[in-house]
């Protein structure tokens, strides 16, 4: 287990393993984002993509709830002159102002998930939610619309009407309902969400790295892009990756009868 620093200290991060646990660490304002949270939670993700040994990242915020969203008193300024929502040559979390992370994210919730929250959810791969989260995109409420990448993805995600209902009235939601329309993957017992978020790192860290990757680059280009496009690029990956070493161990691990030990190439 092993700490380092952000330029904010209000993100945390920790590795354990080849695990990257990010935190969301402003209790006392609802873990609400300003500017160098935004900043410092792009500089997390960096940390997980440059960084070879992290194969999954772990999403979750500390206190009473995941967050409020934006501290729109502080951020709206500024995002009206100059857009600085993620650092120049950083990863963005959220997807839509600059690259995404190319490795899997799980995000565990609980207490009140708003807005950017949400958005934060749907740019991650799999979440988690303790049955006591509650979730609002209620930017409607304040004159806007969301801007973090929930109009683009919640319909892929919870098809059109249910997304139609909670973008567009801004109704507050809880888990089980976050569940029955994906996206979240599973309820669990609060307090009990971080851990199995990380359970699940933990398993996918085990993986084959480069496969991992390419499944996410392949399913992505399908949403993106349509399943025509994913499909070109489906035989030129897996014979790339046929090629590299961690194949060849999975083959032989099969043979063997024994747990593939993948070094990411």
């Amino acid at each position: 287990m092993k700490s380092k620093s952000s330029n904010d200290s209000r993100i945390t991060m920790e590795v354990r393993g080849n695990v990257f646990l990010i935190g969301i660490n402003r209790p006392d304002k609802l873990n609400a984002f300003d500017i160098g949270m935004l900043h410092g939670l792009s500089g997390a993700y960096t940390e997980l993509e440059n960084t070879a040994d992290l194969r999954c990242g772990v999403l979750f915020g500390y206190g009473n709830d995941f967050t409020a969203g934006l501290d729109l008193a502080n951020v709206m300024p500024v995002f009206q002159k100059d857009r600085s929502i993620v650092p120049e040559g950083g990863i963005d979390p959220w997807g839509v102002f600059g690259p995404m992370v190319s490795k899997p994210v799980v995000c565990a919730v609980h207490g009140r998930c708003l807005t950017l929250g949400i958005e934060l959810m749907l740019a991650s791969d799999i979440r988690i939610a303790s049955r006591d989260a509650t979730f609002a995109q209620i930017e409607i409420k304040r004159g806007i619309f969301p801007f973090g990448g929930a109009t683009i993805r919640m319909p892929f995600i919870a098809g059109w009407g249910n997304a139609m209902r909670y973008l567009l009235t801004g109704d507050t939601f809880d888990a089980e309902e976050a569940l029955r329309i994906g996206i979240v993957q599973e309820v669990v017992e609060p307090g009990r969400q971080l851990d199995r978020a990380i359970e699940i790192a933990e398993v996918i860290a085990a993986q084959a790295p480069l496969g991992v990757r390419a499944t996410i680059e392949s399913s992505r280009t399908a949403m993106s892009a349509g399943p025509d496009e994913a499909i070109k690029a489906l035989l030129p990956k897996i014979m790339e990756l046929m090629k590299i070493g961690d194949a060849q161990e999975g083959v032989q691990s099969f043979i063997e009868r024994r747990t593939a030990k993948f070094k990411g190439k």
